[in-house]
């Protein structure tokens, strides 16, 4: 007969190594996030790091306000984006896995 609490464990076991590995890609991921119409794109990695920062010339030498707003909403989009994958990617490595009520995911 089969140790339920063996059963338990290994399960358990093989939740923490999809968790680890749906991290890894988490953090390998790029989005890109823009305001403006695309005048304004910052692009950020998983970890929520920007990479890189774009800015249409059309915006240059106009008013420095505008343009600050534009790169601030850039960096929002771009989070909101990364928050959006993690989440879709935590749904996937919990299909089919019974969590507690309440239980958050670590990342």
């Amino acid at each position: 007969m089969k140790n339920p609490l063996a059963g338990l464990m290994q399960q358990a076991q093989k939740m923490q190594d999809n968790f680890k590995k749906a991290q890894q890609e988490i953090e390998a991921l790029e989005v890109q996030g823009e305001s403006g119409g695309g005048l304004v794109t910052i692009a950020m990695n998983g970890k929520r790091e920007a990479l890189k920062v774009t800015i249409d010339p059309s915006l240059v030498g106009d008013d420095r306000d505008m343009l600050e707003d534009l790169v601030a909403a850039a960096i929002n989009d771009a989070v909101h984006k990364v928050n959006k994958l993690k989440k879709e990617k935590m749904a996937d490595v919990t299909a089919g896995i019974p969590l507690p009520p309440g239980m958050q995911m670590p990342f």
